[in-house]
């Protein structure tokens, strides 16, 4: 752990008295990252049901135009999934900010938050990817806060499944909350200090 560089306390030591925001944040980024795929078809859309299926009168039964109404079997479907619906949350970038900061704020009191030397794979090797998170004691979902990501980190870090490589200003809540640690590199120090510390 590197000593050299402080963590700001208005990022890191926020009193968070409600974590309504926060809550808001986390569903925001997974209803961001929601896409629309499923599509039902229509009646209009299912393939048949030209033909009258009996006569309107004398049969006793029902009168229906097809068998694609949609209380058939192999009918369309009413009201369904069309494909284009939109599941976006917006949060305005001071709440995000926010909520960044009283995430970062909640993991540093757990003591999950440290600073860290700046880390540069010899090699772009996995191995010294792996030797940098023992040192360092880091356990479970980890980030990696980095200042910039270089190839060689890139490459070093890709093959560790439990290991998340951000740049400093692309945190954000849901992976915050989700990590058992937080490494952030000496040189990433000024980028949160200048992204986060000035929003009120």
């Amino acid at each position: 752990m590197a000593d050299s560089v402080k963590l700001n306390k208005e990022i890191f030591n926020v009193e968070v008295s409600s974590h309504e925001l926060v809550k808001l944040a986390y569903d925001a980024y997974l209803a961001n990252s929601r896409s629309s795929h499923a599509k039902t078809l229509k009646r209009g859309e299912v393939r048949g049901g030209g033909k009258k299926p009996w006569r309107q009168k004398g049969t006793g039964r029902a009168r229906f135009g097809s068998t694609r109404n949609p209380i058939w079997r192999h009918g369309g479907v009413a009201f369904g999934r069309t494909g284009n619906e939109n599941f976006t949350k917006n949060l305005s970038t001071a709440a995000k900010r926010t909520a960044i900061r009283q995430a970062l704020s909640l993991k540093n009191q757990a003591k999950a938050v440290n600073i860290v030397k700046d880390f540069t794979p010899k090699g772009a090797k996995t191995t010294e990817a792996v030797k940098f998170l023992e040192a360092n004691k880091a356990k479970g979902n980890t980030i990696l806060v980095v200042a910039d990501k270089t190839p060689e980190i890139i490459r070093a870090t890709s093959n560790i499944p439990t290991l998340l490589v951000v740049r400093s200003t692309y945190l954000n809540v849901f992976d915050t909350m989700n990590a058992d640690t937080i490494l952030i590199t000496e040189s990433a120090i000024p980028a949160i200090d200048e992204w986060l510390g000035g929003v009120k």
